[in-house]
C-alpha cells in the first residue's frame, strides 16, 4: 500500500496535533476516529476534528488519516499531496498514519486499518468507493458528511447541482455509509451552506457510544434526487437558453474570471476573453 512521504481544514481552529495525541496508541478512555477526505473543504473538517480532539474533555482522538495519493499538479507536474495530507503534516500528524491507497479495497490498506482499531470512520469528499470489507471494520460504523439535505442531491456534485437548480437553500447531512449511493440512515442535518464540521462535533458523542444508530432515520427514497458528477459536455454555454438558466450554469461551473477556450466558430470571436457575471 502506498503511503505519503515527504518528497512527494482551516475554517475554524488551528492546533498542534501533538496536543491532540494523534495516532500512536490510544489515549486513556478515548475512542479511535479515522478520517477520510482529500480536497481543501475536507481539510477544514480534519482541522476541526484535530482541534476538538485536543480538548481535555474530548472523548475521541484522530487515530489515522486516509486520503488520495499525491497527484501531479501545476506546470512542473510535480507530485503534490492532497490538501488533507498537507494539513495533517502541517499539524505534526505521524506520516506512518497517513494512508494513501489507490483503492480502498486494497488488502494491505484494509489490514493496516484493522490494526488502528477504529471505533468510527468519518468521510468528507474522500473520492474513493468504500467496499463492504471496509465498512465492516469500524465498530460504530462509517459516517459521511454530505453537503445536501438528504435524500436530495445524492451523488458527487450536490453543491453544483443545487446552484444549477437555483434552489433557495441547501444544507449538510450526517448519514451512515451503506453500499447504495448516499442512501444510509440520517443522523442529523442542518440547513446551512457549509461543510458540517460543527454539526459533526455536536453529534460525535452519540456516534461513538452507538446511540446515533437508534435515532438515525431511514431516507425516503421516493423523495431522492441525484447530483451526478459534472461532465465535460456540460461546460458549454448555449446562448439560446433562458438568461436565468445560463446564470445558474455559470454559478455551477464556477466560470466567472476564467477564459473561454471552446470552439471558435461557436463563440464567434469570444475565444480568450473572460466571462463576467453581474
Amino acid at each position: 500500500m502506498a503511503r505519503y512521504s515527504p518528497p512527494l481544514l482551516r475554517r475554524f481552529f488551528s492546533c498542534a496535533a501533538s496536543s491532540a495525541s494523534p495516532g500512536g496508541g490510544s489515549a486513556a478512555g478515548k475512542k479511535n476516529l479515522v478520517f477520510l477526505g482529500s480536497p481543501q473543504v475536507a481539510a477544514s473538517v480534519l482541522d476541526t476534528l484535530l482541534a476538538a480532539s485536543g480538548s481535555p474533555d474530548s472523548g475521541f482522538q484522530v487515530a489515522a488519516v486516509v486520503t488520495q495519493p499525491p497527484a501531479a499538479k501545476n506546470r512542473g507536474r510535480k507530485l503534490m499531496p492532497s490538501a488533507v495530507a498537507q494539513l495533517a503534516l502541517d499539524r505534526g500528524f505521524p506520516e506512518e498514519l497517513i494512508f494513501t491507497p489507490e483503492r480502498a479495497r486494497e488488502e494491505s490498506f484494509l489490514s493496516d486499518l484493522k490494526e488502528v482499531k477504529p471505533d468510527v470512520c468519518i468521510t468528507a469528499a474522500y473520492g474513493n468507493i468504500l467496499p463492504q470489507k471496509f465498512l465492516d471494520i469500524p465498530l460504530r460504523g462509517t459516517v459521511n458528511i454530505h453537503p445536501s439535505l438528504l435524500p436530495l442531491y445524492r451523488g458527487a456534485a450536490p453543491v453544483q447541482r443545487a446552484l444549477q437548480d437555483s434552489v433557495a437553500g441547501t444544507g449538510v447531512s450526517l448519514a451512515y455509509t451503506v453500499r447504495a449511493l448516499d442512501a444510509g440512515p440520517v443522523i442529523a442535518c442542518e440547513s446551512i451552506p457549509i461543510m458540517g464540521s460543527k454539526l459533526l462535533i455536536s453529534e460525535l458523542p452519540s456516534i461513538l457510544d452507538g446511540s446515533a444508530k437508534e435515532k438515525a432515520q431511514p431516507q425516503d427514497d421516493s423523495k431522492a434526487t441525484l447530483a451526478p458528477k459534472i461532465n465535460s459536455d456540460e461546460s458549454w454555454l448555449s446562448f439560446d437558453q433562458e438568461a436565468k438558466e445560463l446564470h445558474n450554469n455559470v454559478l455551477e461551473l464556477q466560470l466567472p474570471g476564467k477564459k473561454v477556450t471552446n470552439a471558435r466558430d461557436f463563440w464567434n470571436g469570444l475565444r480568450g476573453r473572460k466571462l463576467l457575471k453581474s
